[in-house]
């Protein structure tokens, strides 16, 4: 198996995560649940795994399709189960674009390509999750 990490904890609710990139981070529960907040909440980083996969993919996309993008940014938002084990069950994802020359279609072409094709973790998410996408391009 390619993929390997070690999560250690390092006392009352904090543990230390390594990372195959060699950048190690902190996952901690909030005081609300006896912790400190000196780290990532577990649920959220899931959240930030999708967004920066499919960020890396449409990234990717717009390099080797020389458009001109300003910026952008991925917004999610997710809805957790009442029950436990409480899990995502409905997530959307907002991909904003900025520029004055924004090739939409292309630009448009970039996010499906991640979330048909390219991006697991959003095919991860698909297993548990109604997942909305939405573009909007911004001048």
């Amino acid at each position: 198996m390619a993929n390997h990490i070690t999560t250690t904890w390092k006392g009352n609710m904090k543990f230390e995560s390594t990372n195959p990139s060699g950048h190690n981070l902190f996952i901690d529960a909030g005081p609300e649940s006896g912790g400190k907040g000196d780290g990532y909440r577990p649920k959220a980083l899931m959240l930030s795994g999708l967004a920066g996969c499919s960020g890396l993919d449409v990234a990717a996309l717009i390099k080797k399709m020389k458009l001109d993008v300003d910026d952008f940014k991925i917004e999610i938002h997710a809805n957790l189960t009442d029950e436990h084990p409480k899990y995502y069950d409905k997530v959307t994802v907002d991909f904003h674009f900025y520029g004055n020359n924004l090739n939409e279609k292309r630009l448009q072409k970039a996010v499906d390509l991640s979330v048909e094709k390219y991006c697991g973790v959003m095919e991860m998410f698909r297993r548990f999750a109604d997942v909305q996408i939405h573009t909007f391009f911004n001048k």
